[in-house]
């Protein structure tokens, strides 16, 4: 039988590059959109039309209902989320919500759904690296004690243990990945990665002059969200449910970033192009993250395939060639 699939934020770069995963494995995919007014939407229907698309809201169970009763799966993926932790501060009530909450009443809309045999649908949650925060080990692993430095980091808290207590007092098959820094083309633009690579593109072709940065210090651990979705999906392969870290074990400064991406347009000497704004700076500074994924490794089978100037130069190379494409139009 073929399997469904419904995933939250799945107009977000995961929730892309899952789809497409899904799709290549035959599944049926169900989209969860919050509104028809979803700017990223008009994407994912040209990119990848093959995905039902369904309206619903991670703060409003009853809508969350009505999405598991028409896509009727035998996986959830629950990628929704306020993602971009600096505007956490500024919406620290709504990222709770949306970003902590949010996980409650969709694993509250699979127990009620799938009331009669808990164990027939999957759930996968998004955790997140920002939850060790102030770091307490290096590397990070699974048993490392949390200490979130941010609303975001706090929400995800709360939804990574609360998807272990589901998975602990209903016996359902709900595990968490907790993934570091990925990135992608498909990126955010108000992410710094895409930020630098964008800005970096633009500069070589003339279009802007300079870059404003936060923390260049600041390190992280970055691997390809192309290669994280199938942690994902091998997560819920698995006979038992689980918590997994998800990353590259190598990890690099915003300076490093930098050096590949300017590199990669001929520019050696960048101090010139790239400020420092205070405006940028967290209230809470996380200086380090790295992962141990030995256990992803070691369980699911899983390891990055694209490595940190791969990924830089992919993202450089890939809006060099929107902005060529804006200019020409």
């Amino acid at each position: 039988m073929t399997k469904r699939a419904l995933i939250t934020g799945v107009t977000g770069q995961d929730g892309l590059y899952l789809s497409e995963l899904l799709l290549e494995k035959g599944y049926d995919v169900y989209g969860l959109v919050r509104g028809q007014n979803n700017p990223k939407l008009p994407l994912l229907q040209e990119t990848l039309p093959d995905v039902k698309i369904l309206t619903g809201d991670l703060l409003d169970l009853s809508s969350l209902m009505r999405a598991f009763a028409s896509a009727q799966p035998d996986e959830v993926y629950n990628l929704g989320a306020i993602s971009f932790v600096a505007y956490s501060w500024e919406n620290a009530h709504l990222t709770s919500d949306v970003t902590g909450k949010g996980v409650l009443n969709m694993l509250e809309a699979l127990r009620l759904h799938a009331a009669d045999d808990l164990s027939r649908v999957r759930f996968y949650q998004a955790s997140s690296s920002e939850m060790f925060g102030k770091v307490q080990q290096v590397p990070q692993r699974e048993d490392t004690l949390l200490w979130p430095r941010s609303p975001y980091g706090v929400a995800k808290v709360f939804g990574h243990y609360m998807t272990i207590n589901y998975r602990e007092s209903y016996g359902m098959h709900a595990s968490s990945g907790i993934l570091f820094n990925h990135e992608s083309p498909r990126r955010g633009p108000e992410f710094v990665t895409r930020k630098v690579t964008q800005a970096v593109a633009r500069i070589s072709l003339g279009l802007q002059e300079s870059v404003s940065l936060g923390n260049l210090e600041a390190k992280r651990d970055w691997g390809f969200a192309g290669d994280y979705v199938k942690a994902m999906w091998l997560m819920l392969q698995q006979d038992e449910a689980d918590d997994y870290v998800v990353a590259t074990g190598e990890t690099h400064s915003i300076r490093e970033l930098l050096d590949v991406a300017f590199r990669h347009v001929g520019i050696a000497d960048w101090d010139r192009y790239v400020f420092q704004d205070p405006r940028f700076f967290r209230p809470a500074e996380v200086d380090l993250l790295v992962g141990d994924p030995t256990k992803a490794r070691e369980q699911l089978g899983w390891a990055p395939e694209v490595g940190f100037e791969a990924l830089v130069t992919m993202m450089v190379e890939s809006d060099l060639q929107e902005q060529k494409l804006l200019l020409g139009s």
